[in-house]
Parts: C-alpha cells; structure tokens; sequence
C-alpha cells in the first residue's frame, strides 16, 4: 500500500503542475484561406497517396483495368447480353465486397442479390459510376477510390474510414422503373 502510495503521489503532483501554465487557446482561425490550402494540400496528397496504392494493387493482380475520370477504375471480365444500364433503371445485382488486403466485407452471393434504382438509391457514387458502365448478363470488377465508397466515415459496420474497395459484380437484371 506505502509504495503504491509512493508511486502515485508523485504522479498526481506532475500532473497538477502542468495544468495550471497552459495557454488558453480560442478557436478563431486567424487566416481561413491559408487553412482552406492546407486543408485542400493534405486531401489532394491523401488522394494522390490511396491512387498510388491502388495503381500498385492493379499492376500485382496483372489486372488491365480502365479508369474513369472520377478515379473509378473498372474492368469486365464476361461480357453479357441484355439491356444497358441507363439512369432511373432498376438493377438487381450480385457484389463481393473486398478491401485491398483481401478482407472480405460483404457478400450478396450468400445473402441474395440487391435492387437498386439508378440515380434515386443510398449506394456508394462509386458503384453507381460503375454499374452505368455495365448490361444485363456483365460480370465486372471495380476498384472504388475511399473519396467515391465511405470516404473518411466508413460504414460503421464492415468498412472502416478511407478504405478503397474492390467489387466484384455480376448485374442480375435490367429494368424500367415503370415496368412490372
């Protein structure tokens, strides 16, 4: 008991002694532009770090992957047959969901097929990009950038922040919103 007593006095005492020197600081940004470059410096070279990483992903797996100006990048490896993928469609697809180190996160060929509603649906700008580059009967890969998925958020679930995901896809079916 002595020497836990020993121990934590001294402790307590350093910590009480360093709180009463502080300068208090106001939150007051004195230059808001040069905050908003640095802000804007830091994102364009966390960007340009994740889009290193996943140039170094694609050329590892040998992939020949296209990428779209948004920084998708999207490769098809079967070819279907039906209807093209148009905005205010309905499109039923399967996806595996994958991190860069191979985590598996979600995977609807288990769980079944999801429905979504091109352009009117809560999915990540990053599969929506890429499913309006697909049709009916495509099996395609995509390698979402974390600023076109979750970004610095995550899911709360599966993906955590600024993850860059890989989906493997296989469009289901096509539809008109209007048609039965």
């Amino acid at each position: 008991m002595k020497i836990k007593l020993f121990i934590a006095l001294p402790i307590i005492g350093l910590l009480f002694s360093c709180g009463g020197n502080e300068q208090k600081t106001n939150n007051k940004i004195d230059n808001p532009e040069q905050y908003s470059e640095n802000l804007e410096g830091a994102n364009k070279y966390y960007n340009q770090n994740e889009n290193d990483q996943i140039d170094d992903f694609v050329m590892r797996q040998a992939w020949e992957m296209t990428k779209t100006g948004s920084g998708l990048r999207y490769m098809i490896y079967q070819n279907g047959s039906g209807k093209v993928v148009a905005d205010k469609n309905i499109v039923r697809y399967h996806y595996k969901v994958n991190l860069l180190n191979g985590k598996l996160c979600y995977d609807t060929f288990k769980e079944g097929p999801k429905e979504i509603w091109i352009g009117h649906s809560d999915v990540v700008s990053g599969v929506e990009e890429g499913l309006l580059l697909l049709r009916e009967g495509d099996k395609a890969k995509f390698i979402i950038p974390s600023y076109l998925a979750y970004g610095w958020i995550g899911d709360s679930k599966e993906i955590p922040t600024r993850a860059v995901l890989i989906y493997d896809i296989e469009v289901v079916q096509v539809r008109d919103y209007n048609a039965q």
